[in-house]
Order: structure tokens, then C-alpha cells, then sequence
């Protein structure tokens, strides 16, 4: 997305000189010959512009006035200053104002783009500033999602609705796709907005401590209970309650759910009477619900109350539009985190990820900027800061090691772990996001390859195939002849999971699960000893 920058100066050959100048770095460039002319441009809803370079002495409105104005009407935008009087007082007055910057004319052409650049690094921290501390204050509205494509808007649109009641709301989506930002913006467009907003993942909490956590006990109630503890019920009332993956429930806390949510009230464990709670219910789940009414692991009843106004948010796939804008959210992040000077991504780079297809969605792209960012030692992220995107993406360098001549697995183990190199452990760790298998997050790569030591890889050569008989000519179980192909590819691809997966025809995800079924991740692994 190209940034604008507002150009408001009286005289005409400074105009010139700075549309020339700004042009060269192609910029969008938006020009007001005077004081009034700018106001009026600025009082438009759809004019945003990202800079504002803006003269000091023009006639009727000068530059102070302006300023004056943009303060009045709430206007923020990063603004630099120029003028021919370059004096210490006017300079302290045009600051004291809200300048960001101040050039005296003539500025040079380094002089100007640099004072661009500075300026829009900190209209990009500010933002995301304003972003987090809306998040922690329950203010994030839809304003601040960043989501500008067609796909979102329904979204949007529903979600702004469903705000305006207390409506339960059932967020649908794939793994990733942002449904908590979501849930965000609906209380921060609400009344309920700046109450609290509490957050219960239903998938992550021990079966036998569910009805506790969401109701609350008393004192002494089961052992354990050393002292009385608010449900996560009571701990949002007068707020917005988000029950995240609530599909994954156990039958009997979703009978006490529908209760709660039909009587407005709780019972904790232990306790002599049910206790009232005034709460806005958010549900979200990645599920099938339907399909898991039908199979009877969700009542129907429950569904239904739960269900009352859904919205489906689209996979990133279908909303690719927002990839360049969530780009540089990320960047902008990570980069201060991470104390990097990273500015941005190269258009190649930006393309590439354009046509991926973001199994993982948001969570995804969130994690692959992440390592970018500790991989790249540039201004700019490149291509070849994202190896794992390029080897799915055809037109790109993907970078996946050749395959390796025929040698022993011990050999390989002898060379050391370095071989097989962070990106596949990021790889793992991404997959596994992407997927939802968190349980297998714990393996790690160099684990999955233990047993290749007992079959070398001189034995099992593309050429010579894998045999379908035993020694004494019985046929060879399935299982067994699954198990050997599945080494001969995690051997000739250097544990390149994504890789694997992608030549033997199935999914990730299936690959992990062989894996684990064959009993090929056992930790005696000679790289673990």
C-alpha cells in the first residue's frame, strides 16, 4: 500500500520542487495551494493522508492556524514544517503544535525524504501503539482491524450489528483467522466496551476442572479447594465473556453452560445458592458444529442458544487483499521488538506471499514475518528471507537442499545436528500452528528419524526399490513397506518435513501422525545422546 503525502505550500515552484522530489520514491502525492484549500481536503472523510508537509507563512490560513484547525477537528497526522524563517522561537511554537519535524528552506532532497521517512516510522508506531492500548483498555473496535478486503466487510458489517444488543454471538472460522480480534472489536463496539473482556480457551482446560474454572467453588468443596475462587462467570459480569473452541466442551459442563445461559446465573461448586451474573457470551469454534450435533459430542439445545447470530470469518486465502497491509503490521511489530531496523518488505517478497496459500491463516503469516525478521540482516525483507514460502510458491528460489548421495544414516547423524538447521525446527513449530496438531509441538525434528540407523539408506536406494516380500518370500505388511518408504523420504529429503509430505502425497498433518503410529519417534536418537 502506498502512503501519501500531503504537500501544502502557497508558492507554486516549491510545490514543483517537492512533487518532483516525492515523486521519485512513488509516493501518492495529494497538493493544496493555501491554508482553506487544505482544510477543506482535510474535513473529507476519505482523505487520510499519511505525512503532511506544510509551509508556515502562506496568506489567510498560515501553517500555525492549520495546526490550530487539524487540533479542533481531532486530525493527527505526522506533519513537518518548512519555512524560509528558521528562527528557534518559531521553530519551538511550530513543535509545541504538534510538528514532528521542521526543515528551512531550501531543503535538500536527503534533507526532505529522510524527514518522510522518520515520519512515517512514527505514524507507524503510533498506531500500533493506539492498537495495543485500545486492546488492553476494551476500546479495539472494527476501525482498528485490519482487514480492508470485500471478504471482511460482511464481517465487519455483522459484527457491528450484533454489537448494538446483547445477542450471543458464535464466531466461525479456520484455525488462525483472528476470531479473538474479532470477539475485541465487538465488545470495544459496544456498551460494554472498556468492561471486562475475559477469555476462557475451553479446549486447553483438564476435564475434571472445568466446571470450577467457568462456575467457581467454594472453600473446601473438593479437595484441593483450600479457598473460594469466582468463576470465570462472575469474573465478567457487567463485560464480554469469549468461550474460545467451545465445541470441545464435555457433555456435562454443556448442560450447566445452557443453564447459565438461559436463568443469567451460575452455581458454583459447593455453594447453597446460584449466584446472578450479567455477561455478554462470545462463543468461537473451528468446528463443524452441525456435524457435531449430528455424532451427539454437542447438544443440539446448547448449538442452537449458542448460535443465535454467527458470523464466518474467511480464511486468509479468500481475503489476500489484507496480506500487504497485516505484512506491515507484523514487521512494525516484531522490528521494535526485536530492536531491528527493518522498514518494510520488497515488492518480489510481498508478490510471493501473495500467491501463497496460508493454510495456517493469520497465526500463520504472524510467525513467518516473525522469523523473517530475526533472519534478515537488510532494511527490507527479500525473498530469501522466506525459504518455506518460496518452496511452495512456483516462480521462487525455494532453496531445498539437493538430495544427498547414498551414504549411511549414521553418516548423516555424524555430521551433526547443524545439517538439518533452524528452518526445519521453525518449520515444525509452524506446522504445527498451522495444523492444530499442538500436542505433536514437543517433537522435534531430528526425533521423528531414529530408526534410518538401522536401515541404511545404500540399502534402500531409489534404485533398488523397497521390497514388497520377506527373506522368505511371505508378503511384507503394509504398515511395514509404509514405514520404509516413509525413511527412505525423511532420509533423501534431510528431514525437510514440508517436503516429504509434499512427495509422498499427503498432508502435513497425516505425516506427523504416521510418524508417530510407525513408531518412528522414539527419543533414541544418537543427535540426543
Amino acid at each position: 500500500m502506498q502512503n501519501t503525502i500531503f504537500i501544502v505550500d502557497d508558492d507554486p515552484v516549491q510545490r514543483r520542487i517537492l512533487q518532483q522530489v516525492v515523486g521519485r520514491e512513488n509516493y501518492n502525492i495529494a497538493i493544496a495551494p493555501g491554508g482553506p484549500e487544505a482544510l477543506e481536503m482535510l474535513r473529507q472523510p476519505d482523505f487520510k493522508p499519511d505525512v503532511l508537509i506544510l509551509d508556515l507563512m502562506m496568506p489567510e490560513l498560515d501553517g500555525f492556524g492549520l495546526l490550530d484547525k487539524m487540533h479542533e477537528l481531532g486530525i493527527n497526522i505526522p506533519t513537518i514544517v518548512q519555512t524560509a524563517q528558521g528562527g528557534i522561537d518559531t521553530i519551538v511554537k511550530a513543535m509545541q503544535k504538534g510538528a514532528k519535524d521542521f526543515m528551512v528552506k531550501p531543503a535538500s532532497t536527503e534533507r526532505i525524504l529522510i524527514s518522510i521517512k522518520n515520519a512515517l516510522e512514527t505514524k507507524k508506531l503510533h498506531t500500533e501503539i493506539n492498537r495495543i492500548n485500545k486492546k488492553q483498555q476494551g476500546q479495539f473496535s472494527f476501525d482498528d482491524l485490519i482487514a480492508s478486503s470485500p471478504n471482511m466487510d460482511r464481517v465487519k458489517t455483522l459484527g457491528t450489528k450484533g454489537a448494538q444488543s446483547n445477542i450471543p454471538i458464535l464466531i466461525e472460522g479456520e484455525s488462525g483467522v483472528g476470531k479473538e480480534v474479532i470477539a475485541r472489536a465487538i465488545q470495544g463496539t459496544s456498551e460494554r466496551a472498556g468492561k471486562p473482556f475475559i477469555i476462557v480457551n475451553c479446549g486447553a482446560i483438564p476435564e475434571n476442572l472445568v466446571e470450577s474454572i467457568l462456575f467457581g467453588h467454594e472453600k473446601g468443596s473438593f479437595t484441593g479447594a483450600v479457598g473460594k475462587q469466582v468463576g470465570k462467570f462472575v469474573e465478567a459480569s457487567g463485560g464480554t465473556l469469549f468461550l474460545d473452541e467451545v465445541g470441545e466442551l464435555p457433555l456435562n459442563i454443556q448442560v450447566k453452560l445452557l443453564r447459565a445461559i438461559q436463568e443469567g446465573e451460575v452455581e458454583p461448586v459447593g455453594a447453597a445458592r446460584p449466584v446472578k451474573v450479567d455477561i455478554r457470551l462470545i462463543s468461537a469454534t473451528n468446528r463443524n458444529m452441525i456435524e457435531a450435533v449430528q455424532k451427539g459430542e454437542f447438544r443440539e439445545d446448547l448449538y442452537y442458544r449458542l448460535n443465535v447470530f454467527p458470523i464466518a470469518v474467511p480464511p486468509l486465502r479468500d481475503r489476500l487483499e489484507d496480506i500487504g497491509e497485516l505484512t506491515q503490521h507484523f514487521i512494525t511489530r516484531f522490528a521494535v521488538e526485536e530492536g531491528k531496523n527493518i522498514t518494510g518488505i520488497s515488492d518480489q517478497a510481498l508478490n510471493m506471499m501473495a500467491l501463497y496459500t496460508w493454510p495456517g491463516n493469520v497465526r500463520q503469516l504472524e510467525n513467518t514475518i516473525f522469523r523473517a525478521i530475526i533472519l534478515c540482516e537488510q532494511s527490507l525483507l527479500e525473498v530469501c528471507d522466506f525459504p518455506q514460502i518460496a518452496a511452495h510458491v512456483e516462480g521462487f528460489n525455494s532453496q531445498i537442499p539437493a538430495a544427498p548421495s547414498p551414504q549411511t544414516t549414521a553418516d548423516i547423524y555424524h555430521q551433526g545436528p547443524a545439517m538439518f538447521g533452524d528452518e526445519i525446527e521453525l518449520n515444525h513449530r509452524r506446522t504445527a500452528y498451522t495444523n492444530g496438531v499442538a500436542n505433536s509441538a514437543q517433537m522435534r525434528i531430528p526425533d521423528l528419524m531414529p530408526n534410518i540407523e538401522q536401515k541404511p539408506q545404500a540399502q534402500q536406494a531409489p534404485n533398488s526399490g523397497i521390497s514388497a516380500l520377506h527373506n522368505n518370500g511371505e508378503m511384507r505388511r503394509l504398515e511395514e513397506v509404509e514405514a520404509d518408504m516413509i525413511r527412505m523420504a525423511m532420509s533423501r529429503y534431510r528431514g525437510h518435513m514440508s517436503e516429504v509430505a509434499r512427495k509422498l502425497g499427503i498432508g502435513r498433518s497425516t505425516l506427523y501422525r504416521k510418524v508417530q503410529d510407525l513408531g518412528l519417534d522414539k527419543n533414541d536418537n544418537p543427535i540426543n545422546q
